[in-house]
C-alpha cells in the first residue's frame, strides 16, 4: 500500500469523500512531508502552512455539515512561481521581484481553488522561466528526487520535483518550449502541454499585466497520474474574457472520456524528427514504450519525414515575449538580472518587422508538414527529451554519447510543438542505466487534448508508473 504522500489526487479525494481521512489530516501529512524533503530538493520556495491549514479546517467543517464540495476539495497543490496567488509573492525567480506580492489569483489558480484545491505554496523556477533547469540567484538550485545531483528540469522544475518527491499530487506549470514536458520527463511524472487557449493565458514571463505577444506559452498540469491531469483540466479549462483567444469549454469531461481511445488509430513514431540525436539508453526505453501501443493492438509506423528547422525562430519569438515584459526595467536593473537573461533582452531589442515575417514563414512551413502528418496519422510518438537529467546547476549537455549537439539539441523534441500549438504530453518510459527517468512524448492533432490524454491513460494502464518512487532521504544521508 502506497504512503499517503505518494497517492494520486483521485485516490486522496476518494479517501476524503469516504471520510477515511479528513482534509486536515491530509494537510498535516503534506506539510510534514514538505518539512522532511524540501530542504533536500528545494522544490517549494515558500510554504504558507498556517493559511493552508486554516483552509483545510474550513473544508472539514463544510464536509461535516453535509455541504457539497468541489471536485478537488482538500487536495494540496503547488503553484509555479510565475503565476499569481493572492497574498503570495510572485518573484518570477528574480531578485528584482522578491517582494512582488500578488493582489489576485491567476485564472488557472482561481479555478483550481474554486474546485476546492488548497494552495500550499509556490514552486521554484529559473529566472523568468528561461532555462530547462531550475536555478536562480534568489532561491538557489532545485534538485531531482531520483538523484539530487541532477536537475528536475525546467522551467517548471520546482513543480515537478514537488510531485515526484511526494510533497503534492499535482502542481501548476507553464510550457513555452517544453517547460512542463522537460521536467515531467526528467522527474518521472506526467506533464501535459495543453493546446493554446485551452486554459486561459495571462502574463507568464514577467511582471507586466499583458497577454503574450506570441502564441507559444501555455499553462497546464504536472501530476502523478493521467487521471489527475484530466481532472485538473476539467477544473481549469474553458473560455475567460481576460483572454480573447481562450477556447470554449470542452463538450465532455476529460476525466470521463479517458477510456474512450478508439480501437482503430493510425500512430506514427519518429525517433529523431529528422534532426535530433538521442542518448542510447533513453532511446531504448522510448522504443520499449512505443512497443506498448503495439501490445495494445495498434499499428505503429515509422515516420520518415522531417520537421523544418524551427529552433532559431522559436528562440526569437520567446525572446520577444520576455522583452515585452521586462524592457522597461532593463536599463535600471541590468546588474540585478542574470547575464543570460540580459543577453536575451539585448538580442530581442533588434527584432524587426522583417524578422517577424520570416518567423511566420517558418511557422507556416511547420504547420504544413504537421498538417500532412496528421492527415495520415492520429497520434505522433517521439522521445520527450534526448537525454536523462543533467547536473542540477547546469549547463545542459553539449554532446550526446560523444557526439556534439547544438544548444537547442538538448530540447530538440519539445519546442516545435509550442510553435505549432499541438497538444503534447510526456509519460514515463522507464529508467536509464543510471536509474533516471526517461520520457515518451505523445502529440495529438490540434485541439485534441482529449486524444492525448486518452492515449496517455491507455499506456499508463499497461505500464503504470506511480509504483516507482525515489528514495530522497537515503540519498541525502
Amino acid at each position: 500500500m502506497s504512503p499517503l504522500y505518494y497517492k494520486s489526487a483521485r485516490e486522496l479525494l476518494s479517501l476524503i469523500r469516504s471520510k477515511e481521512i479528513s482534509p486536515v489530516e491530509l494537510m498535516e501529512a503534506t506539510l510534514k512531508r514538505i518539512d522532511e524533503v524540501n530542504p533536500v530538493l528545494n522544490a517549494f520556495v515558500s510554504v504558507h502552512a498556517e493559511q493552508a491549514m486554516d483552509e483545510a479546517k474550513i473544508l472539514m467543517e463544510r464536509i461535516a455539515s453535509g455541504e457539497e464540495i468541489g471536485p478537488l476539495a482538500g487536495i494540496p497543490i503547488g503553484v509555479k512561481d510565475l503565476e499569481d496567488v493572492q497574498g503570495m509573492v510572485t518573484s518570477f525567480g528574480s531578485v528584482l521581484y522578491k517582494d512582488n506580492r500578488a493582489k489576485n489569483d491567476s485564472v488557472q489558480v482561481a479555478r483550481l481553488k474554486a474546485a476546492g484545491a488548497i494552495v500550499v505554496g509556490k514552486t521554484n523556477i529559473p529566472e523568468f522561466a528561461f532555462t530547462g533547469f531550475t536555478k536562480n540567484r534568489l532561491y538557489g538550485v532545485t534538485r531531482n528526487p531520483w538523484d539530487t545531483e541532477r536537475t528536475p528540469g525546467g522551467s517548471s522544475g520546482g513543480s515537478a520535483a514537488a510531485v515526484a518527491g511526494g510533497m503534492v499530487s499535482m502542481a501548476t506549470g507553464t510550457d513555452g518550449g517544453g517547460s512542463i514536458r522537460i521536467p515531467a520527463s526528467y522527474s518521472g511524472c506526467f506533464g501535459l502541454k495543453t493546446s493554446f487557449g485551452r486554459i486561459p493565458a495571462e502574463t507568464f514571463v514577467g511582471p507586466l499585466p499583458w497577454l503574450p505577444i506570441q502564441q507559444i506559452s501555455v499553462p497546464g498540469p504536472l501530476t502523478r497520474t493521467v487521471e489527475d491531469a484530466a481532472l485538473f483540466l476539467d477544473c481549469a479549462s474553458g473560455y475567460h474574457p481576460a483572454d480573447p483567444l481562450s477556447l470554449p469549454p470542452p463538450t465532455q469531461s476529460y476525466l470521463k472520456c479517458l477510456d474512450e481511445l478508439p480501437r482503430r488509430l493510425r500512430i506514427a513514431f519518429s525517433p529523431t524528427l529528422g534532426y535530433a540525436r538521442v542518448q542510447k539508453d533513453v532511446m531504448t526505453r522510448v522504443e520499449e514504450a512505443v512497443q506498448s501501443f503495439e501490445e495494445m493492438g495498434y499499428k505503429v509506423e515509422l515516420w520518415e519525414g522531417s520537421l523544418p528547422d524551427t529552433g532559431e525562430t522559436w528562440a526569437k519569438l520567446i525572446y520577444c515575449d520576455i522583452f515585452a515584459q521586462l524592457y522597461q526595467d532593463l536599463d535600471r536593473n541590468r546588474q540585478e538580472m542574470g547575464r543570460t537573461i540580459v543577453a536575451v533582452l539585448d538580442e530581442a531589442e533588434g527584432f524587426s518587422l522583417r524578422d517577424q515575417v520570416d518567423a511566420q514563414k517558418v511557422k507556416t512551413e511547420l504547420n504544413q508538414v504537421l498538417q500532412d502528418l496528421f492527415d495520415r496519422y492520429d497520434l505522433l510518438l517521439t522521445p520527450t527529451m534526448p537525454t536523462e537529467a543533467f547536473a542540477a546547476k547546469g549547463p545542459p549537455p553539449a554532446e550526446i554519447d560523444g557526439h556534439p549537439i547544438p544548444l537547442l539539441g538538448a530540447v530538440a523534441f519539445s519546442y516545435p510543438f509550442n510553435l505549432s500549438g499541438h497538444p503534447a504530453a510526456s509519460v514515463p518510459a522507464g529508467m536509464t542505466a543510471n536509474g533516471l527517468p526517461a520520457g515518451l512524448q505523445i502529440i495529438g492533432p490540434r485541439h485534441r487534448d482529449d486524444r492525448v490524454l486518452q492515449a496517455s491513460h491507455a499506456y499508463e494502464k499497461l505500464r503504470p508508473w506511480n509504483n516507482r518512487r525515489p528514495n530522497i532521504i537515503e540519498q541525502d544521508a
